[in-house]
């Protein structure tokens, strides 16, 4: 009897294990069955980093990558091109993140009945927010230049261009280990999302911010500029002689000496806080992307090194997209959305996924926003030239970053757009174009000019 009764315990605590077994197999299935189903070493769904089924379109409908029978690319090579840093290539050194991050969107899976659209490698369609006649116009404004150029919704959220150059056709791809010349230098590089700059003069924006926000009456002062400004035994040059400004008619000459004197004002403590509270050196984080970080510190820094770190120059160092972000901020009135690039998908006959707005925190005060607007706009009409973007209202803000390797400055531009019908905030970056108050307007304006045109539609 006591050997049938230990029989009947054992029997009994091996169905409670099995049975134990049993419910965390299920509860692993119901959570996990999905990233079982689509997890990247799948060959039938990835080809390399890439996922390699469904459909790639732009935000009108025009097909970028059709990925049902082999990679197809679109027939227009500065299409191709324009967009190869969101959709990958054949090879997987140019990943897709955004489009991988909706797999399981895409390959239209459900717990019950698995991989439902997935049949023939059929797979689903996902619309990018982006317009492939506004990522053309971008690559062919940018011309020789290589560099990144961003524009988005900042009430939306949707990015209507991102490009990166250098890039290449990936039906025609190019023999990167003849490259002599370094002009394909980070050609895998998604310098949108993954590079940093030093700002240059871009930076005096947030600089302003923080003034106006920090220092009482800072627009009755006035700044004084004789082409340079004593640090001590150090020095902070200037451009050219600006004598006795305003801080308005600072950042519209964009006066170093000024801002070396307000980066002393500010202090420190203030100054390393508004940069925090602007959140610029920290990443963004979009459809599975995080964007490179980027770097403010004057915590050991002597002043003349704080001064130019106001200036835009020093260590200080912003990520593209965040500093695009910061601009629709500024144009939303202290905060915007956050940004986004896959519209929808559609898989099986069905909306499997559609994007949802959502918006950053406060990052500055309602009547600095309003201020800087004010400037900015200031800076379009009496410096860059107003003609440069017909039919809109441009506030911005240029930037010459300069190198301490021997090259040509970057040349960069930031701002935004207030008319109603196209709430657009941008940054481009132009490598070793020089002058940004010069290369930069131009450029820009033939990609808004395409922005408008497509928003019309």
């Amino acid at each position: 009897m006591n050997r049938i009764a230990r029989r009947t315990v054992i029997t009994a605590l091996l169905a409670l294990i099995l049975t134990g077994g049993m419910v965390i197999f299920l509860y692993e299935y119901i959570m996990s069955a999905a990233k079982w189903a689509v997890f990247q070493g799948n060959p039938h769904i990835y080809n390399g980093v890439n996922i390699d089924c469904g459909t790639i379109t732009d935000a009108e409908g025009h097909v970028l990558l059709s990925m049902t029978d082999g990679r197809t690319y679109s027939s227009d090579p500065v299409l191709k091109e324009s967009t190869l840093h969101w959709v990958g290539d054949r090879y997987g050194y140019v990943s897709a993140p955004a489009v991988a991050s909706h797999t399981e969107d895409l390959v239209g899976y459900s717990l019950w009945n698995g991989l439902y659209s997935y049949s023939g490698n059929l797979g689903g369609t996902a619309a990018l927010t982006l317009y492939g006649s506004i990522q053309k116009a971008a690559m062919e404004a940018l011309g020789d230049y290589n560099g990144t150029v961003g524009v988005y919704n900042y009430k939306t959220g949707e990015i209507l261009c991102a490009v990166t150059k250098p890039s290449y056709d990936p039906d025609n791809v190019p023999d990167f280990e003849e490259d002599e010349t370094g002009s394909l230098d980070g050609i895998f590089v998604n310098r949108f999302v993954q590079s940093t700059y030093t700002p240059g003069s871009i930076f005096k924006i947030a600089t302003t911010a923080a003034a106006l926000e920090n220092l009482q009456d800072i627009e009755d002062y006035r700044f004084s500029c004789n082409g340079y400004y004593e640090v001590g035994a150090d020095m902070v040059t200037c451009e050219a002689y600006h004598g006795e400004q305003s801080l308005k008619e600072a950042m519209c000459n964009s006066c170093n000496c000024a801002y070396a004197q307000l980066a002393e004002l500010l202090g420190n403590r203030v100054l390393t806080e508004s940069i925090s509270r602007y959140r610029l050196t920290e990443p963004v984080r979009f459809d599975g992307i995080t964007t490179a970080a980027g770097n403010f510190d004057i915590s050991r820094a002597e002043q003349v090194q704080v001064d130019w770190s106001a200036i835009g120059q020093y260590t200080d160092l912003i990520n593209p997209c965040r500093y695009m972000v910061f601009m629709g901020a500024i144009a939303g009135g202290g905060k915007a959305a956050v940004p986004y690039v896959v519209k929808d998908i559609t898989a099986g006959g069905r909306r499997t996924y559609r994007a949802q707005k959502t918006e950053t925190e406060m990052m500055l005060e309602e009547a600095a926003a309003e201020k800087l607007t004010e400037y900015m706009r200031n800076n379009v009409v009496n410096n860059y030239g107003d003609y440069y973007f017909p039919g809109l209202t441009v506030c911005a803000k240029s930037g010459t970053s300069q190198s301490d390797n021997g090259q040509a400055s970057n040349a960069m531009f930031a701002g935004f757009v207030t008319d109603e019908k196209y709430p657009l905030a941008f940054v481009i970056v132009v490598e070793q174009g020089g002058y940004g108050g010069m290369v930069c307007p131009p450029i820009m304006g033939r990609i808004l000019e395409e922005c408008k045109s497509c928003l019309d539609r």
